[in-house]
């Protein structure tokens, strides 16, 4: 009977974290259905309009912080880049795109998702990781913003440094277990709001064990559900709320090219896309970026990191 029970429980997380991969993969990057979307309230930075051979050459965000800042940040602590000014009553504020950009600029982004009760999975041999996929970047010279879960730094601590310490990427906070922020959310486990807020800062503490120290004051909603308590809940963790208006539908795809186009059909100046760094949830994610990369180069984009687009 209790294995029984258990075998229950384990799949039903699983059909939740995949309802909630195909949400963020397969959504139109607003909240849940009842939740109120609150997006792309950010000015618009500017930028180089022609697609330079590399994008890495691109002035790194943050490299001019606000006076005081420190030189180097601590390893794991959010760096000195550009944030968004609270919310109507100070709820925390929720950028989507550079809606105001007119230069040819996009953000590829990547969710590193791993849920707190997937430890066994791992271990087993299911990868939640795709190193592949962040090799690739780096050929391709794509900076790039991985939105991490703290148990994904946990699961992967090598993995996470490696990500957190090349100036290629940024790492934002994804939450640590991969919970609902509100309700209802593809069947995530809901948190309240003391242990969202604590999900937040124990994320950050996970990119700090690992060494990472490329990270940066955003958040992404899992699933991105969130509503206004949402918002509230985690309003004094000072961070800009992240979603998307490109969805790439790479979460539990099969066929690369059917992703290259979501992501290429999708992009407009400023965009940010959503995909995924997890092998066993989006398996050709790494296929289809060696094909939108190009082409989007070749239509004379520039990629840059999510805090390119908050700040200027």
């Amino acid at each position: 009977m209790t294995i029984s029970v258990r075998r229950t429980a384990a799949v039903a997380a699983l059909a939740a974290l995949s309802a909630a991969l195909t949400a963020c993969g397969g959504g139109t990057g607003t909240s849940d259905p009842g939740g109120r979307a609150r997006m792309g309230a950010s000015a618009a930075p500017s930028g180089a309009a022609s697609a330079p051979a590399s994008d890495s050459a691109s002035a790194a965000p943050g490299s001019s912080p606000p006076s005081g800042s420190p030189a180097a940040p601590q390893a794991g602590a959010p760096g000195k880049v550009p944030t968004m000014a609270p919310g109507p009553g100070g709820l925390t504020p929720v950028f989507e795109r550079a809606k105001q950009h007119t230069d040819k600029t996009v953000a590829l982004t990547f969710d590193a998702d791993m849920t707190s009760d997937q430890g066994p999975r791992a271990a087993n041999g299911e990868h939640f990781d795709n190193p592949q996929l962040i090799s690739t970047l780096r050929t391709l010279k794509v900076p790039s913003t991985v939105f991490m879960t703290g148990r994904w730094a946990e699961e992967y601590p090598e993995q996470a440094k490696s990500i957190g310490t090349d100036t290629n990427f940024e790492i934002a906070n994804h939450s640590y277990s991969h919970h609902a922020f509100k309700a209802p959310c593809y069947g995530l486990p809901t948190l309240d709001e003391a242990a969202a807020r604590a999900d937040v800062d124990r994320a950050f503490d996970a990119f700090r064990k690992a060494g990472a120290v490329n990270t940066v004051p955003y958040f992404r909603f899992p699933g991105g559900c969130y509503d206004d308590q949402a918002l509230r809940a985690i309003s004094t963790a000072k961070v800009t709320a992240v979603q998307w208006d490109v969805v790439s539908g790479d979460a539990f795809a099969k066929d690369p090219a059917a992703v290259a186009q979501e992501v290429l059909s999708g992009v407009k100046p400023g965009s940010v896309v959503v995909m995924h760094c997890t092998r066993s949830a989006a398996p050709v994610t790494e296929e289809a970026v060696r094909t939108i990369v190009p082409e989007l180069r070749k239509r004379g984009y520039r990629f840059v990191k999510v805090s390119e687009l908050v700040g200027k």
